[in-house]
């Protein structure tokens, strides 16, 4: 998909302040058992077509205004993931503008997971 500049000015400033993952560093934290919580900021539609097993969902429309309910502890390790890793930077920004101190995006996103041998759920 081509994205409009000014989304991807968004996007590439949203990445210069968040921390990162790829998908072989999310496999190592998992391996380690390092404790987080993965977050689904896709579409209702998207998580509801299949999603990462054990993910919670809270869409990057709402994330705002269900955070602080859904997720008090701001010191929470969050793994977040969209399609592809813009929505999930954007939404990891805007959590620490908002005081989480852990929020990570998943660069390559639902894609990612896809391939990596992850199990899915729907």
């Amino acid at each position: 998909m081509a994205h409009n500049s000014g989304f991807l000015k968004l996007v590439n400033e949203a990445k210069a302040r968040v921390k990162e993952i790829d998908i072989e560093g999310y496999k190592r934290m998992l391996a380690a058992g390092e404790k987080h919580l993965l977050v689904d900021v896709r579409e209702e539609s998207e998580w509801a077509a299949g999603h990462a097993a054990g993910a919670v969902y809270i869409g990057k429309g709402v994330i705002e205004r269900d955070a602080e309910t859904k997720i008090p502890d701001k010191s929470t390790k969050l793994v977040l993931y969209c399609g592809g890793g813009f929505r999930s930077a954007l939404s990891a920004d805007a959590l620490r503008q908002m005081g989480y101190t852990d929020a990570i995006s998943l660069d390559g996103g639902w894609r990612a997971i896809q391939q990596s041998g992850l199990p899915l759920e729907k």
